[in-house]
């Protein structure tokens, strides 16, 4: 298993302190993607570039996916830019793989016009590997967890050492920010919105 597919499986497990927004776990989810090809060799960061670090043997489809969408010209992209590409609607995409394996399951539907419910985690060998890895409190997961779910980062963790994964992170930190600030915004637009349709008798 690879820390993005343990991520996902850690953030539907059911035990988290809030549900994950989606646009954050797809941006942790890339994250995690680039930390593990950094674990392969299959990239390397060059200042603020990702850069293809040649072809590496990759047992995992979407880690292989991931290294395919790597732009391997110069100037190469840069990190965010690549997290932000990447990221759009990667946890979906994750979602769908995952439950096609057996991985996650829905609750049935109640009723004839019911909808199934969201995806949560099987009770799978790869489940119960992910739930080591964060009781271990392993720092790239935890520190993945703790930017996309309340309550299940591990503040004891140790501090991530490795200088490309703690830049990395430092990089998911800082888009998962920059998309909470453009929620409240549009919040705040859709409320004068609201306010001014409600003050004109709409």
């Amino acid at each position: 298993m690879t820390t993005a597919r343990d991520l996902l499986l850690l953030a539907l497990d059911g035990t988290a302190g809030r549900t994950a927004e989606q646009g954050d776990l797809s941006l942790a989810l890339a994250g995690a993607e680039a930390i593990d090809l950094l674990g392969a060799g299959a990239v390397r960061l060059d200042g603020d570039r990702i850069v293809p670090a040649g072809e590496r043997a990759l047992p995992d489809r979407l880690l292989a996916e991931a290294a395919a969408s790597l732009v391997g010209d110069a100037p190469f992209e840069s990190l965010t830019d690549w997290l932000w590409r990447r990221g759009s609607g990667l946890a979906k995409g994750y979602r769908a793989v995952l439950e096609s394996e057996g991985e996650l399951v829905r609750e049935p539907r109640r009723g004839l016009f019911a909808r199934a419910g969201e995806p949560a985690a099987a009770d799978t060998p790869a489940r119960r590997r992910a739930r080591a890895r964060r009781a271990a409190a392993e720092p790239v997961l935890a520190a993945l967890l703790a930017a996309v779910v309340h309550g299940e980062g591990d503040e004891d963790a140790p501090d991530v050492t490795d200088d490309d994964s703690a830049a990395v992170l430092a990089a998911v930190n800082d888009a998962v920010v920059e998309l909470a600030s453009e929620r409240q915004r549009r919040a705040v637009d859709e409320a004068a919105f609201d306010n001014i349709w409600r003050g004109t008798g709409g």
